[in-house]
């Protein structure tokens, strides 16, 4: 049998580890956690510290710990950690004999060779740092492998098509996307761009500055001063960033985080994924400015990507699907974790470099999105069969989303929440899974917040709750087989009547009732339904709505217009996408009239 050979991924903020076992990547853990934080310290007692540890004591003691080495690799200077200096290859080689020796205690045996992943934009210098730094970890790297490959690997390590993938790599200190191509086996970087100061650390310190000077202005006092309080609020708002990933709110609780007159004060503060998301909008934008470069150096359109992939674990806030998903014009994919996946694409190509088969990384989803009827806007006007997802279409199962609506009329005291499944943004063209009420509400205006959550596990059971904010009020139901999917004849129908909605005009009299589209969905007349929910009000909301479908429209008609009008047609796409992740709701008006007309004129043609 060959020798072993590790994959790892030696990461700014974080690394891992991991072996082919039974054809399948296996990330190797240590108390139950795959990840190992890229810090190296020294303890009061001189003893070396590498992971938590280290990390744990960066913030009050960093004279003893060093963070991020990985940006200064290939550089011909020194960093201090105690009163030693080293190379940037010596504290890398102390984290991958970290990750070396929590392999070899798993496995019961000695290995000395590796397979290491780099960004695609590090250059030779940066590689051969690298590979010294295995060396002196006592491992033979056998391959410097890219990310990006290493990260298509894990979705379809043996296609044979011409494949590109467009890889978004957010991970905690750096951030980069590359474009690759594959085929029969051979992945090629077509290009890369990134921003090696902008990651997850961003978001926390921007959630941090937002958290203290909230508390400032309450208590007049900078919780960013003492060194003690400064740690404990960024644990807690790294933490609060987690939650917000899954959850529309999130609660801070620190309790006698300072002293004022004598008297505790303590950290009690709500925060929403709403704000937050204004908070890293801005950075957001430097990604998607990149990626726009990437695709450019690679002259390519977004039509021409056939898959996008997230990468590193900042890319779990929602903010980034949605802002790739307007961009690009497709959904991106995290089925496989993306806090792991580099590692385990490496341990795939050391894999392929030993001679051995590997299958794909099977992992549980959900295989269509799951989510509640609400009233919204279409075209300028209500819509009251908006279909608002929770949780999304390719979400890693077990899983757990919530989302915010708000009640429409004052004094509301009860709500309808029905459930379905599908992906198109109008319900009657989805599957209806149930539905359930809530009464009892609080009489209050028009607004009252709402919380539903959908909680789905590896058996299919479906737990949705809602759950009044003010009052904790709550109610819920459980669907057995939220997991089945439609059948040959659900699509046929569905497909039949979402072509019928958009293209043929509603005769000037209505439907007669047996030619109404819709009319087997009587069960759904809001006439007869007790009042429902809006989606939580935002800006921009019915501009979005209606660009959405427009650009729906307009994907249809790609395929069958001439060469010559498909060019402009994917100028206009593109148009309203960028004005869509840029927020820039007059733009967006304007590339939507523009984009309509056009449409207009391809459609009389």
């Amino acid at each position: 049998m060959s020798d072993i050979i590790l994959g790892i991924d030696l990461g700014t903020t974080n690394s891992e580890v991991a072996i082919i076992r039974d054809s399948i990547p296996h990330v190797f853990e240590e108390d139950g956690d795959p990840i190992l934080p890229s810090f190296v310290g020294l303890a009061d007692d001189g003893k070396l510290l590498v992971g938590k540890a280290a990390r744990n004591q960066w913030i009050v003691a960093p004279e003893r710990t060093v963070k991020s080495i990985k940006r200064k690799m290939g550089q011909n200077i020194k960093v201090k950690l105690g009163d030693q200096e080293y190379r940037p290859q010596e504290i890398s080689a102390m984290i991958l004999r970290a990750l070396k020796t929590r392999a070899e205690t798993q496995l019961g045996k000695a290995i000395s060779k590796a397979v290491i992943t780099v960004p695609a934009y590090f250059n030779d210098d940066q590689r051969n740092a690298t590979r010294e730094a295995g060396e002196l970890a006592g491992l033979e790297v056998v391959r410097i492998l890219n990310e990006p490959t290493a990260a298509s690997l894990t979705y379809d390590p043996k296609n044979t098509e011409l494949h590109r993938i467009l890889v978004y790599d957010l991970g905690g200190g750096t951030f980069d996307v590359s474009v690759v191509q594959a085929q029969d086996g051979v992945i090629e970087v077509l290009s890369s761009h990134g921003d090696t100061q902008l990651g997850g650390d961003d978001f926390d310190e921007l959630l941090f500055k937002h958290v203290v000077l909230k508390f400032q202005a309450e208590h007049n006092i900078d919780l960013g001063v003492n060194a003690i309080s400064r740690a404990r609020v960024l644990l807690a708002v790294e933490a609060a960033k987690r939650q917000l990933s899954f959850h529309a709110f999130v609660r801070l609780e620190e309790e006698f985080i300072a002293e004022k007159e004598g008297q505790a004060l303590h950290l009690q503060m709500e925060l929403t994924r709403s704000e937050y998301e204004d908070l890293i909008r801005p950075l957001m934008q430097r990604t998607m400015d990149c990626a726009q470069r990437a695709l450019e150096d690679a002259k390519l359109t977004p039509n021409q990507i056939n898959k996008v992939v997230l990468v590193g674990g900042s890319t779990r806030t929602p903010l980034v699907s949605e802002m790739l998903e307007h961009r690009l014009g497709q959904p991106a994919h995290q089925e496989v974790n993306p806090d792991l996946c580099v590692a385990m694409g490496a341990s795939i190509q050391a894999a392929i470099i030993n001679g051995e088969d590997v299958g794909a990384v099977l992992v549980d989803i959900t295989p269509h999105s799951l989510g509640i009827k609400c009233l919204s806007y279409r075209n300028g006007i209500e819509n009251p069969f908006r279909f608002a997802p929770i949780l999304r279409r390719n979400t890693p199962l077990p899983a757990s989303r919530s989302e915010a609506f708000s009640t429409v009329s004052d004094g509301q005291d009860a709500v309808d929440i029905e459930i379905f499944q599908g992906e198109n943004d109008d319900v009657r063209f989805n599957h209806r899974l149930g539905k359930f009420l809530i009464n009892g509400l609080a009489n209050v205006p028009a607004g009252n917040l709402l919380v539903v959550q959908c909680d789905l596990n590896l058996d299919g059971m479906l737990k949705v709750t809602a759950k009044e904010k003010a009052t904790g009020l709550q109610k819920n139901v459980t669907i057995e087989n939220a997991l089945a999917r439609f059948d040959d004849a659900e699509i046929s129908q569905a497909r039949e009547r979402l072509d019928r909605l958009w293209g043929e005009a509603v005769p000037a009299g209505g439907f007669a009732d047996d030619d109404d589209p819709f009319n087997e969905a009587s069960e759904l007349d809001v006439a007869n339904e007790v009042p429902e929910l809006v989606d939580a009000p935002r800006e921009g909301q019915r501009e979005s709505v209606l660009a959405k479908a427009l650009v729906e429209k307009a994907e249809r008609l790609l395929a069958k217009v001439a060469p010559e009008d498909r060019v402009e047609l994917e100028r206009l796409l593109g148009s309203v996408r960028n004005a869509m992740t840029d927020r820039q709701w007059e733009k967006v008006t304007a590339s939507c009239n523009e984009l309509s007309d056009t449409l207009f004129y391809l459609e009389d043609a």
